[in-house]
């Protein structure tokens, strides 16, 4: 469905020296220089996945959202969408595609919701019968109803962010881009969305290209992610493949009635640990202790605990993927 083939995007940067003279230097004589927002990603992403897109700010993410969707143009490489250049046939392309970015709205804000989607169906040429069909489906998994004659400028962040799928849903595209779409949500429409997301990709097997800060999006979602960082690809798989291959960080954690249990329990100096490899974070009488189990095992880090301290309960866990891409991106991988 979708071939990103050693995309590479390069703007050019005016540099002004300081200044009146300066301003005036760059006005006639601009100097410039090059930078490479993306350089040679590939990946490829078959029909009916979900696919998490992430990085870092910076990493390039956008860039590469936009050049997928038309909206900037390649400075080498290629990349098609259902067999179609993104930046040809714009008006044809358009119509398999819809884009929901969290930040901006594609609604028309003193229309009422109700209008908007007209209109929307208009542009699109979705016929009328199809339309009906399509609103209603659209109505029952994302619960317009009750906000569907409001003005959008008087929706709540959350119905807009519900209005907006709909509205990138209206004309059945088959891939949908996500960019943010549960940021600044309360936890209960988040949980709406994601299963909204998620049905859509289930019944009507679109495919879809999520991108988010928010990684509990991503293991909700999503089976495999591609990860970016300085515009280049630094991993693609699965999350089992990101957890088995990064994930030797484990969380410990446990309740005691022992005081000052950081003072008593030298990790890093018994086990000869990182100041990366290990964390200890106390709140009341619950502790938990986030350690490289590649560096001491599971089994010594309890038996020196229990050894130590006074423990009512105790647990242990593998870390999130939050925690893992965490220390990946502090590592610089």
């Amino acid at each position: 469905m979708i071939y990103v083939e050693n995309l590479r995007k390069e703007f050019k940067k005016t540099i002004k020296e300081p200044g009146v003279l300066g301003s005036f230097k760059s006005l006639f004589h601009p100097k410039t220089e090059k930078i490479v927002a993306v350089n040679d990603i590939s990946f490829n992403v078959p029909e009916g996945e979900i696919l998490g897109f992430i990085g870092p700010n910076g990493a390039g993410k956008s860039t590469v959202i936009k050049m997928l969707t038309g909206i900037l143009t390649p400075t080498s490489g290629k990349c098609t969408i259902n067999g179609r250049n993104p930046n040809e046939n714009r008006k044809s392309y358009v119509k398999e595609i819809g884009v929901v970015f969290g930040q901006r709205t594609q609604l028309w804000w003193d229309l009422p919701l109700r209008e908007t989607y007209a209109v929307l169906k208009e542009i699109y040429e979705v016929p009328d019968d199809k339309y009906h069909k399509r609103m209603a489906f659209l109505n029952e998994i994302l619960d317009l109803e009750k906000f569907i004659t409001s003005p959008v400028r008087t929706l709540s962040l959350g119905q807009r962010m519900r209005a907006d799928i709909a509205a990138s849903l209206l004309h059945s595209p088959k891939v949908l881009f996500l960019d943010e779409p549960t940021i600044g949500l309360d936890v209960v429409v988040k949980d709406n969305i994601r299963n909204a997301v998620d049905y859509i990709n289930k019944q009507e097997k679109t495919t879809v290209i999520l991108t988010t800060h928010d990684l509990a999006d991503i293991e909700l979602l999503a089976k495999r992610i591609v990860m970016i960082d300085k515009g280049s690809n630094v991993f693609d798989g699965t999350i089992s493949e990101l957890k088995s291959k990064y994930g030797q960080i484990r969380e410990l954690h446990f309740d005691t009635d022992t005081e000052n249990v950081k003072d008593i329990l030298s990790y890093k100096e018994h086990f000869d640990f990182n100041d990366e490899d290990i964390t200890v974070e106390t709140e009341g009488s619950s502790v938990k202790v986030r350690f490289n189990s590649e560096a001491v095992p599971v089994s010594d880090m309890l038996s020196y605990t229990l050894g130590k301290i006074n423990i009512k309960d105790i647990s242990v866990k593998d870390a999130d993927i939050e925690e893992i891409i965490r220390r990946l991106y502090k590592q610089g991988v």
